[in-house]
């Protein structure tokens, strides 16, 4: 069974950092597209970043992220481990949110979406 969890999140104050990590678990034949997603109260879910496999053992390859976040947060893998990871930086209030990892994983013939369970992120003002 394939499973994501996530680590890293917590509480800093406006001007902070933190860095998410997502690690992966289970028999898994390839992991393709890898990313961030967050929710606030009463929001819906929104893209964070995501970053292809770049294919072999090395780091990723292309990465998009969203507007609100380029520039600060950076997102990046390591194929040889099937984890992804996000830093963020000058992090403000309107980050707050839970942070969720998802990956397009392939396992026993079968491509599916798989989620985390999601860390809180919580940024003071």
């Amino acid at each position: 069974q394939v499973q994501l969890v996530e680590s890293g999140g917590g509480l800093v104050q406006a001007g902070g950092s933190l860095r998410l990590s997502c690690s992966t678990s289970g028999i898994i034949s390839v992991i393709r597209a890898m990313g961030w997603y967050r929710q606030a109260p009463e929001k819906q879910r929104e893209l964070v970043a995501v970053i292809t496999s770049g294919g072999g053992g090395g780091s990723g390859g292309n990465t998009v992220y969203a507007h609100s976040v380029k520039g600060r947060f950076t997102i990046t893998r390591d194929n040889a481990k099937n984890t992804v990871l996000l830093q963020m930086n000058s992090l403000t209030p309107e980050d707050t949110a839970v942070y969720y990892c998802n990956a397009q994983i392939t396992t026993g013939g079968r491509t599916g979406n798989y989620w985390g369970q999601g860390t809180q992120v919580t940024v003071s003002s």
